[in-house]
């Protein structure tokens, strides 16, 4: 008998829990550094994690340099060898809180958010503040934001051979679903 209540009790505070957490790893992080007559500079990475805690309003984003695809083999050797230093540093991190956030006021209808925290790429960091639009979606919680990324700030070395025909400032957009963990659990079955 009290191994039934003391299972029934660990499951029960496990599932309240995994609902403290949302999670993805599907995530969508989409960059371009074009500029006007020259070829295009777009990548897409589709294996981005992102993690919110509601508690403390915690917002975290994980991007693995080396998953970002380019329209052409060569724009993608150039950016995770010369630019990026990808074996180096093979992630990028934000991390950061969403202001005034409280997950009872997350409805079907868009409200927008400023996430205040850091960005780590390079092995350098940089405070920014970034515009999220939130809202609940019938597979989670969807997140949108569109921020630029100056490649001054990390330290980006472009060839003056270069430099003409890729922007100063990459702009960045990212988009996912988050979830807790147990709808995560109910979709692997």
């Amino acid at each position: 008998m009290k191994t039934t209540t003391l299972l029934f009790l660990f499951f029960t505070a496990f599932s309240v829990l995994a609902q403290d957490k949302f999670f993805t790893n599907t995530a969508t992080v989409n960059f371009e550094a074009s500029v006007p007559f020259f070829e295009e500079i777009k990548a897409v990475n589709r294996q981005v994690a992102i993690l919110l805690e509601p508690k403390t309003s915690t917002f975290v984003c994980t991007v693995m340099i080396k998953d970002f695809r380019f329209k052409l083999d060569m724009m993608q050797d150039h950016f995770n060898e010369n630019y990026m230093e990808s074996r180096r540093y093979p992630k990028a991190v934000f991390k950061g809180k969403i202001e005034k956030f409280d997950l009872k006021d997350i409805n079907d209808v868009e409200k927008q958010y400023q996430i205040k925290g850091k960005l780590y790429l390079r092995g350098k960091s940089k405070d920014i503040v970034v515009n999220a639009l939130i809202k609940k979606v019938a597979e989670g919680i969807q997140v949108i934001s569109d921020f630029p990324i100056a490649v001054s700030d990390f330290n980006i070395q472009i060839p003056s051979s270069v430099a003409a025909k890729i922007a100063q400032t990459a702009n960045t957009a990212l988009t996912g679903v988050i979830r807790t963990d147990d709808v995560m659990y109910l979709t692997l079955k």
